[in-house]
């Protein structure tokens, strides 16, 4: 079997390495909110002139997605399930790479509201799909976390709406935690607080809201809810409302934040896929499937590894935002944004030349690389 591939895609020109808060300021409202959202179609239109719908008939081969079972979709409060290695689902063989098993992939890392960073990377993937597809028709997984935080939730989520109407990728949007948490507000907003203290603040601001202030009331969280109910379009609360916790294709399985180690894929809670850490990332655990996941920052270099490949670079604070294309066996990783240069390593000093030598007594020494004549 072909060993698996790691290669990095098609890197922005490096640029200097700053927060994206040092480029773009606080979040500010859009002027024009129905404006703002409109433009996101031309945007995206351009962006993805490669893989626009056809209504001709005569589109790629539809990909196949598989949906583990309603035991993760439903977050089932209670104890979680605990197998044996004999009841969980089964492994590869020892040292077989995971594939796609010939489909075409490409996931996408938290967004954090960095619509700007988003247009830019699906224009790469457009054009990198264009060269890959071969007949095939790309899954395009998002991994959840596409608001609060960066300047532009209400724009990234106006694109995921338009996505799902108009490109021609098998798109799965995943569900974050902050995405639960945006919901949580909308239902009980009076136990919003604590999404307000973790970006939530800056998802109102996209949407024209003024969020409550530091000593706000239950009135005041009662008030930001229905601005943003009225100001939010039906399309962008239906997209949230039906965001999915979970999908695989091949020997890969896409999730927010991770799984619980030891569980079969359909007996996975809620709770686990959005907000484990620790115990998902420090376990070797066997595995049928590789776990492609963001939430957990990983620097600005995604976490490529044999078991699980983490994606969050955390693109709101940073400027890098990042996806991988998995295709057969291999692993290929694209990025966007303000990559950091990276130092040049230490040059190694000369070794001292022995006593009475130099190159011009021994020319053949010094072209061949042979050793000292003294």
């Amino acid at each position: 079997m072909t060993p698996r591939r790691d290669t990095l895609l098609d890197t922005p020109t490096p640029a200097t390495h700053r927060p994206a808060q040092a480029r773009f300021g606080a979040p500010e409202a859009a002027p024009d909110l129905p404006a703002a959202l409109r433009q996101v179609s031309a945007e995206l239109a351009a962006v993805c002139a490669h893989r626009l719908r056809s209504d001709d008939g005569h589109g790629p081969a539809a990909a196949r997605i598989g949906r583990p079972g309603q035991g993760t979709r439903g977050g089932r409060p209670g104890r979680r399930p605990r197998f044996s290695r004999s009841q969980a689902e089964p492994h590869r063989r020892r040292g077989e790479a995971a594939s796609t098993h010939g489909q075409l992939v490409y996931a996408v890392g938290d967004l954090h509201g960095r619509y700007d960073l988003l247009v830019e990377l699906l224009a790469k993937i457009s054009d990198d799909s264009a060269r890959h597809a071969a007949g095939r028709q790309p899954v395009l997984v998002m991994l959840g976390d596409y608001v609060d935080r960066g300047p532009d939730a209400a724009r990234v989520l106006e694109a995921l709406v338009w996505l799902r109407r108009n490109a021609d990728w098998a798109l799965v949007t995943l569900k974050g935690n902050h995405e639960q948490a945006l919901l949580r507000f909308l239902e009980a907003p009076r136990l919003g607080g604590p999404w307000l203290s973790f970006g939530g603040d800056a998802t109102l601001q996209s949407y024209g809201v003024e969020p409550p202030r530091p000593d706000h009331g239950v009135a005041d969280l009662d008030r930001a809810r229905d601005d943003l109910l009225a100001a939010m379009p039906a399309a962008h609360l239906r997209l949230l409302q039906t965001l999915e916790l979970m999908a695989t294709v091949g020997d890969y399985a896409f999730v927010h934040a991770g799984v619980a180690p030891g569980a079969a894929l359909a007996d996975q809670q809620e709770a686990d896929l959005l907000w484990i850490r620790e115990e998902f990332l420090e376990s070797r655990a066997p595995s049928a499937h590789v776990i492609v996941h963001g939430h957990t920052r990983t620097g600005v270099t995604p976490a490529v590894l044999p078991h699980r490949i983490g994606l969050d670079t955390g693109a709101y604070e940073t400027g890098v935002l990042s996806a991988a294309r998995l295709d057969g066996a291999e692993v290929a990783v694209l990025q966007v944004g303000a990559i950091p240069i990276p130092a040049p390593p230490p040059e190694p000093e000369p070794a001292p030349a022995p006593r009475g030598w130099s190159p011009v007594a021994h020319p053949t020494d010094f072209t061949r690389g042979l050793g000292y004549e003294t």
